[in-house]
């Protein structure tokens, strides 16, 4: 028993740098877009309350040359870090007067949308970025088809329609993933059709795992 312990306990150190390690290469892109595009204010969508842990709002807090920082999440931020905070969900109707006092040059999340719930809130959280956005938005998700879904931490079985892979998770007992609430991952093309009617240039920047395509970075440019 103790040395299933010490396995599932140094199984957990090695997800743990491999995320700390995509965390930092998402941080390292978007300070390159940071620089590229003249961006002074920042908006995070999704921000955590959590103080405690470093790897708690780790991209935002990790962005240089940014003069403000604000936040909207459905937690009540109360870290001085941010300028302006909104406790709201991101897939929620935003007022103009909301829009207008939290409107940033650049609007980010990362592994926020794959949480939102179903298309419609994945689409409606897009569409809400793109309104809170002078210049641009990033967003960071998992990509669906990597071979490990890093939720889980089980390889394949994300692969197969959702409606199977939900029944799989329940089933083995991981019930909270298995709701689409919880966990609705996204692939390129679901990006493509969540903006193919809007008014922004998109392109994509990937983090890799195992030489394959682990992250993907949606890069919406207002045109």
């Amino acid at each position: 028993m103790q040395n299933n312990k010490i396995y599932s306990s140094n199984h957990l150190k090695i997800f743990d740098k491999i995320i700390t390690k995509k965390r930092s290469q998402i941080v390292d892109i978007i300070n390159d877009q940071i620089i590229l595009n003249n961006i002074n204010e920042v908006l995070d969508i999704g921000t955590t309350n959590d103080t405690k842990n470093k790897s708690s709002n780790f991209i935002v807090k990790n962005l240089k040359n940014v003069k403000n920082f604000y936040s909207i999440s459905d937690q009540l931020i109360t870290s001085s870090f941010f300028k302006k905070t909104l406790q709201k969900s991101i897939t929620e109707n935003f007022s103009e007067f909301e829009i207008e006092n939290l409107k940033s040059d650049l609007v980010i999340s990362n592994a926020t949308i794959e949480h939102v719930g179903n298309y419609d809130n994945q689409k409606a959280m897009i569409n809400n970025m793109i309104k809170l956005s002078k210049k641009m938005i990033i967003i960071s998700t998992p990509n669906r088809y990597h071979p490990l879904e890093f939720h889980t931490k089980i390889p394949f079985i994300h692969w197969l329609p959702k409606n199977i892979h939900r029944k799989i998770l329940k089933n083995i007992g991981l019930t909270f993933f298995s709701k689409e609430e919880n966990l609705n991952l996204l692939s390129k093309s679901d990006f493509n059709s969540f903006v193919e009617n809007e008014k922004v240039k998109s392109e994509f920047r990937y983090i890799k795992f195992l030489f394959l395509k682990s992250n993907l970075i949606f890069i919406g440019k207002k045109i």
